[in-house]
């Protein structure tokens, strides 16, 4: 067995880092919900990047983690970054073609296939029976949610938009991966949220900005750039540097599941039995992939 599996299985406190970046992103759904009237979400996802971003890199600045420009490999970066945005952009753009429900099912349920093949191919991870449980279990809890709501709309645009955004998510995480072997979290995610951040600022030219200067959007823009970007991707990458690809994008579907929680108990949602179905089965695929054997854990480690 290779060092990097024995690294992978060894260090079991990664999964929670991971888990604690979805919860995060799981509440951005809720503070949009509490923005002015009048906000544009181009706007707002920009603005995440530029202040995760900003916050990410001054961490960094001060722990003197950046090191030198001829220590970066550019190409992995501007990849990492320009899969960033491209998430942002398919997914909204996915969501007003076809829908809240079919553009996050297959959004967000396409990215976990996605990243298993992507890991396999490209770092030759291998994918096990509790990977493809936990998947199976979680994509269709992911389902199950999407489609309590009832409104469904179909459209061949918006499906390719949305797989799109499942692509990109995994592939960014298959790059933060790769750059993990050579620098810190920290600089890592500086750097490829930046970079993200100016390639979507053109979105902040030509549109109304009033809105943001009411005090309610200052808030919410503030809880979306530190907690559910700078904060989450602190989190996910710690838990990338144990846990492989294709387990960190099955783990990402506790976000949906957060969301819906959220959506009742904040915002008054109504939980029917589809829905409460779907948050049960992505609990469960949770749990799969975060309890491990103890028996195959002493294994490895000898």
């Amino acid at each position: 067995m290779s060092n990097q599996q024995t690294k992978l299985n060894t260090k079991p406190g990664g999964h929670w880092f991971i888990i604690a970046a979805a919860l995060l992103w799981g509440t951005t759904g809720t503070a949009q919900a509490f923005a002015p009237v009048g906000f544009d979400p181009n706007v707002i996802g920009a603005l995440r990047l530029l202040i995760g971003g900003a916050a990410l890199l001054l961490i960094a600045i001060k722990r003197k983690e950046l090191g030198k420009f001829s220590d970066w490999k550019l190409l992995p970066v501007i990849l990492a970054a320009a899969f960033t945005a491209s998430y942002q952009i398919c997914f909204f753009a996915a969501v007003a073609k076809t829908g809240v429900a079919i553009g996050t099912i297959v959004g967000i349920g396409s990215a976990p296939i996605a990243g298993g093949i992507l890991g396999f191919f490209f770092r030759r991870e291998r994918l096990g029976i509790r990977w493809l449980t936990a998947t199976i279990l979680a994509v269709t809890g992911c389902s199950l949610l999407s489609f309590s709501g009832g409104d469904i709309a179909v459209d061949p645009l918006g499906i390719l938009l949305a797989l799109g955004a499942g692509l990109s998510y995994a592939a960014y995480t298959l790059m933060i991966k790769g750059l993990l072997e050579k620098h810190s979290p920290n600089a890592i995610m500086a750097v490829v949220v930046m970079l993200g951040a100016l390639i979507l600022s053109p979105a902040l030219l030509s549109v109304d900005m009033d809105w943001l200067l009411q005090p309610r959007a200052i808030g919410v823009i503030l809880h979306l750039g530190i907690a559910t970007m700078a904060l989450s991707y602190w989190f996910f990458a710690r838990g990338l540097q144990s846990v492989q690809v294709a387990n960190a994008v099955t783990l990402s579907l506790a976000e949906p599941m957060t969301a819906a929680m959220l959506g009742i108990l904040v915002l008054g949602e109504q939980l029917n039995t589809q829905a409460f179905s779907g948050i049960c089965l992505i609990f469960a695929g949770l749990v799969v992939l975060v309890i491990k054997r103890r028996n195959k854990n002493y294994k490895v480690s000898e």
